[in-house]
């Protein structure tokens, strides 16, 4: 999967982008928290996922 468009989907739709990089599990479930709680924390916390 190319990189910059992980990217993009992680500022965007953070969910999709974890889902796509590291599948169904735990750090998804802790995304979709965390856009739930707030947009924002969900975004970084996909960022931080998708670039490491």
């Amino acid at each position: 999967m190319n990189k910059v468009l992980l990217i993009v989907l992680a500022i965007f739709l953070p969910p999709v982008a974890v889902l796509l990089k590291n599948g169904v599990g735990k750090d998804l479930i802790i995304n979709i928290v965390l856009c739930l709680v707030f947009f924002f924390p969900g975004m970084i916390h996909a960022l931080w996922l998708v670039t490491k």
